[in-house]
């Protein structure tokens, strides 16, 4: 069940951390890198941590709040394995599990998949919890059979989905830190009962991408880097295989507090959000969106048609790298964000423009020479800012070589700004569709145009003064 009040971009980074490590890329279930998955937030069953085959079965986290927060949401979500099991018929009431089965075109594989599951308590005020509550929960099995039929429509298979079922529980207690402010204990913990459990067993009597979100109706949860020790006096916060972190919109006027606290398996900064070039999950930990999906344009189509057959969500992936448009794979590359302040641009934008040499001081003495920063200082083109990483398309003048004519329309990174002692204005720029570009960056060995040579693309500047958080 979702919960009404979880701000939008905070599922978005919740979901993100769900599915983290969920399915590696080449996406296919024969891949050596998918026999073992599930890298964060694993809450295994009881033991499974002792005898080495599965994960430790909690986790904890401690938030400071505001003492007159009042009432308190917690939600915790998590993936719950699903086992797909793939059958052949071998008489008219005799099936056999396959790794398997095809019919024309179609395909059919045996696989884990997942089910998401959230469990919610609340509201709860914070004087209610200073004895502490528990909050123990059930997750049914649950089994479902599909029948698999080929292009006549008789039936040589079936898909059988099983889940096990799971126990656990959410415990909750609120301790006095300083006067005005409360730390709020959390702890998770799966109490599944199995009678013997191995490394095959194990992920699914599991809690899978396991996090908490936390909620109060008013900005009261206080940012922990802005908290130490001796604010909370004797009770120092300890944090167990995860990190809580504000989340959600910044409100300017109170910078270090939120409604809603991410209590993450993974360590984030405070307001992390999915950065905004990214066209969606590719689930493969670690990994740059931009050389991924080129990596994935390069399957053959058999490889594509496996990893369709293996999970929908890597059909998913496949399907939205194949209609990424070349603006789109220009925006994967990248956004350079300038942390320097400098002037306004004209639209009420900060950051640093190039700068003008003053009268009296020679343009080849080192005054003059410092005062500039080919790479983070800008111009103003048609009333934008473009600098050192600002995507513009290029439009060679007939003054220019003839060589550069063969550039005209293609996309392009600025790589530095330079003035010369004449007054004229420089843009070095690297294509993007370059393979050498890479290179010519490091060389320094750039095209250079006029600022009238080159056109801003909308929505792939530079951002000045800002910083993103990204998964």
């Amino acid at each position: 069940m979702t919960h009404a009040g979880v701000d939008h971009d905070v599922r978005a980074v919740a979901d993100a951390i769900l599915y983290e490590g969920y399915l590696l890329y080449p996406y296919r279930a024969n891949s050596g890198k998918n026999q073992s998955r599930w890298q964060f937030g694993v809450l295994g069953p009881p033991g499974a941590s002792e005898l080495g085959v599965g994960e430790q079965s909690g986790m904890s986290a401690q938030a400071v709040v505001a003492a007159d927060a009042g009432d308190l949401r917690v939600t915790l979500r998590f993936l719950h394995l699903q086992r797909r099991t793939v059958q052949r018929r071998i008489d008219p009431d005799g099936w056999e599990s396959v790794h398997h089965v095809t019919s024309g075109d179609h395909e059919w594989i045996s696989w884990d998949e997942a089910s998401e599951c959230e469990i919610e308590s609340g509201p709860h005020r914070l004087t209610d919890l200073g004895e502490g509550r528990s909050l123990a929960f059930e997750v049914p099995a649950f089994s479902e059979i599909e029948p698999i039929l080929d292009a006549t429509g008789a039936s040589i298979g079936r898909i059988v989905r099983t889940r096990a079922a799971l126990s656990g529980l959410v415990d909750l207690r609120a301790a006095s830190g300083r006067p005005d402010q409360v730390v709020l204990s959390m702890d998770v913990r799966n109490t599944t009962a199995i009678v013997a459990v191995d490394k095959h067993s194990a992920p699914a009597y599991s809690m899978l991408g396991a996090h908490v979100i936390m909620q109060c109706d008013t900005p009261s949860f206080i940012s922990l880097f802005s908290v130490n020790d001796e604010q909370t006096h004797e009770y120092p916060l300890i944090q167990d295989r995860c990190y809580p972190v504000l989340a959600g919109t910044p409100n300017p006027a109170l910078p270090d507090r939120s409604t809603t606290v991410l209590v993450s398996p993974i360590i984030l900064y405070d307001f992390p959000v999915i950065a905004g070039q990214s066209e969606g999950s590719l689930f493969d930990s670690t990994e740059i969106d931009e050389i991924l999906s080129l990596r994935i344009l390069t399957m053959t189509d058999e490889e594509k048609a496996q990893a369709r057959a293996t999970d929908p969500k890597a059909a998913e992936i496949i399907d939205r790298c194949e209609a990424l448009t070349p603006e789109g794979f220009a925006d994967l590359h990248g956004v350079l964000r300038d942390p320097h302040a400098g002037q306004e641009d004209g639209q009420g934008n900060s950051a640093p423009m190039l700068p003008e040499v003053p009268d009296g001081v020679d343009w080849w003495s080192p005054e003059a020479d410092t005062r500039v920063s080919p790479r983070i200082d800008g111009i103003l083109v048609g009333g934008v800012r473009i600098a050192g990483g600002s995507t513009v398309r290029v439009h060679p003048s007939r003054r220019a070589d003839a060589q550069d004519l063969f550039f005209d329309g293609k996309l392009a990174r600025v790589a530095t700004i330079h003035e010369d002692v004449d007054g004229d204005i420089h843009v070095g720029v690297t294509l993007l569709d370059d393979p050498a570009a890479d290179l010519h960056n490091w060389y320094g060995r750039y095209l250079y145009f006029a600022p009238d040579e080159v056109e801003p693309v909308p929505g792939a500047q530079t951002q000045s003064n800002r910083e993103e958080n990204t998964l």
